[in-house]
Formats: C-alpha cells, sequence, structure tokens
C-alpha cells in the first residue's frame, strides 16, 4: 500500500527530475546561443556558415542549436539580446522591430538598435560590458546614443543584468518613454529590420 506520504515524496522527486532537465536544457541552450552569438559578433563567421555546417549535419539532436542560431539569424548578437527579446514578446508591450537600422529623411544610417518602437521614437540597447571594456567600445557606443539623442530619439539602455534582474523596472520604464514618444508628432525616421 503506498501511503500519502510515499505518493508526495515520489511527486516530489518527478517534478525535480522535471525541473533539473528544464534548467540544463536552459543551459545547453544558452551555450548554444553564447557560442553562436559570440562567434558571429567577433566575424569569427558569418550566420551562413553557421547555418550550412548545421544543415549538413545530422537533424538528430540539433534542436537546441537550431534555436539558437534561429535568433542569431534574426540578429540577435548576445544571450542578454535574446533575454530581452524574451521579455519584450511575453509583455503587453507593442512589438517593436528588433536589430532595426534607423534612417533618417536623407536616407542616412543613424543606428542600428536592439529594439525599436516607430510610432513613438523610443530605441532601446542592451549595453553588455563584454563588449564595452576598451575605451574605443565605450566611445563608439556613447557616440551612438548621443546620435539617436541628436536625431530626437528616445534611447534607453539596459544592462544584461538589469534584464535578469529587474524586467518590471525595464517594461515600466520603456511604456513611461513610449507614453511620452506618443504625446508629441511622430519622428521623420524609419526604422527597418535587419534584412530589408
Amino acid at each position: 500500500m503506498v501511503t500519502k506520504c510515499a505518493y508526495a515524496t515520489k511527486i516530489h522527486f518527478r517534478e525535480l527530475r522535471i525541473n533539473r532537465i528544464l534548467m540544463e536544457q536552459h543551459l545547453v541552450i544558452s551555450r548554444a546561443q553564447a557560442l553562436a552569438c559570440e562567434a558571429v559578433q567577433r566575424r569569427a563567421c558569418f550566420v551562413e556558415d553557421l547555418v550550412a555546417e548545421l544543415e549538413a549535419g545530422p537533424s538528430a539532436g540539433s534542436a537546441l542549436l537550431r534555436a539558437a542560431l534561429a535568433e542569431v539569424a534574426d540578429g540577435v548578437r548576445s544571450v542578454a539580446e535574446a533575454d530581452f527579446r524574451v521579455l519584450i514578446l511575453r509583455s503587453d508591450l507593442p512589438r517593436p522591430v528588433f536589430n532595426a537600422r534607423l534612417i533618417d529623411v536623407d536616407g542616412t544610417l543613424i543606428a542600428i538598435t536592439d529594439a525599436w518602437w516607430q510610432e513613438a521614437g523610443v530605441a532601446a540597447e542592451i549595453d553588455s560590458r563584454a563588449y564595452h571594456l576598451a575605451a574605443a567600445d565605450q566611445d563608439r557606443t556613447t557616440g551612438r546614443h548621443d546620435k539617436l539623442t541628436a536625431h530626437g530619439i528616445l534611447a534607453l539602455h539596459f544592462s544584461p543584468r538589469r534584464v535578469k534582474d529587474d524586467p518590471a523596472g525595464i517594461l515600466r520604464e520603456i511604456r513611461q518613454a513610449i507614453g511620452k514618444g506618443l504625446e508629441r508628432p511622430p519622428l521623420p525616421i524609419k526604422g527597418l529590420p535587419p534584412d530589408d
């Protein structure tokens, strides 16, 4: 006869195993994303090269890498950007253009932003220390922010740690910026998706 306690223990162990499997899957996906993003970010290879290698290999056991590469192919260049993208897509915020190329009225590229809310003129960036350690990297980031601001864009910057630790705060600030942006006339800027 199985007691209530023994039955509850069995279920608890089953839940622990399932939780463990899910955590391991998440870690594998994160590592695959990190490797693919790093290789593309550092220009060690192109997304197309990684996809071709994946297609040439066996399909069994490749689902996690395929999922990671799909995000990289969509323009995600870091695990932090992928986490930010998931946060935005699961929220009630309007869907932005991810990795948008912002073009002014003369057809000049202003910048490429991680997320762009066209109607409000709001851009969001994930600024990882890994890509901002050198003074030149910091200067590029500051210069891009200044360029966005000079065009009237409401530019928000978030750290990867904050995406993990304060998602509600990030969504609140984006929502506030969108509200402010909608109070003014639309900016003469087009946000094009990465493949246009």
